[in-house]
C-alpha cells in the first residue's frame, strides 16, 4: 500500500473515532455523571453532519478496500496457479530432455516433493535399492550430484537469471563415480 494511502486511511480511521466520540459524548456523560458545556444548536447540528459524513465515508472506504483485497487476492491464487503449471511444465521438459523413463519420472517427482527412498519405495511398490538405483539414474542423466543439486536446477529455473548480484552458477557440474558402494549418493562433484 503506498504512504499516500496509508495517511489517508489513518486520517480517516482517526475521524471516525473522533465522530464515534461525538455520537456516544452524551450517552457517556449521563452514564458517568460529567457534566457538559451545551454548544450553539447550530453548531451541534453541523458536527453531527459531519460525523455521520464521516462514518459513512468509512463504510465507503471499508468497501473500496474490501473490493480491491478480493481482487488482489484472486489475482495472487490465479499467479500461483500458473506459476504452479509453469513448474510443473518446466519438470517435464527438463524428463524429456534427460530421457527419464516412467518410474524414474516417478521417483525424480517423489524426490523433489522430498520423499525418504523408503517412503518412495512405499508408494511405488519397490524395493529400496531399486530407488536408489534409479535416482543416481536420474542424477546422472541430471548431470548433478544430489537432490539439492537437483532441486537447484529447477529454481534456478524458475527464478529467471538468478539473484541480481549473484553471478550464475554452473548447475551441471562433471561427475565422477564414486567407488563406495556404502555413501547414498554414489555420484561426487570433479575436483
Amino acid at each position: 500500500m503506498r504512504l499516500r494511502t496509508r495517511i489517508s486511511l489513518a486520517l480517516l480511521l482517526g475521524f471516525q473515532l473522533v465522530t464515534a466520540i461525538f455520537f456516544q459524548w452524551e450517552l457517556l456523560g449521563s452514564v458517568f455523571g460529567f457534566s457538559q458545556q451545551p454548544i450553539a444548536w447550530a453548531l451541534y447540528e453541523l458536527i453531527e453532519v459531519a460525523a455521520a459524513l464521516g462514518l459513512l465515508a468509512g463504510v465507503c472506504v471499508t468497501a473500496i478496500l474490501l473490493y480491491r483485497s478480493q481482487k488482489a487476492r484472486a489475482a495472487a491464487e490465479a499467479n500461483l496457479r500458473l506459476a504452479s503449471g509453469a513448474f510443473h511444465k518446466v519438470l517435464e521438459e527438463r524428463f524429456d530432455e534427460w530421457k527419464l523413463t516412467p518410474a524414474e519420472r516417478d521417483v525424480a517427482l517423489f524426490s523433489i516433493k522430498g520423499l525418504t527412498t523408503a517412503e518412495m519405495a512405499a508408494l511405488r511398490g519397490a524395493s529400496e535399492g531399486t530407488i536408489k538405483s534409479q535416482t543416481n539414474a536420474i542424477y546422472r542423466k541430471a548431470q548433478v550430484s544430489g537432490r539439492s543439486q537437483l532441486m537447484s536446477l529447477f529454481i534456478d529455473e524458475l527464478m529467471g537469471d538468478g539473484l541480481p548480484g549473484v553471478a550464475a552458477v554452473s548447475p551441471t557440474p562433471k561427475l565422477i563415480e564414486n567407488s563406495n558402494p556404502d555413501t547414498p549418493d554414489r555420484h561426487i562433484p570433479a575436483q
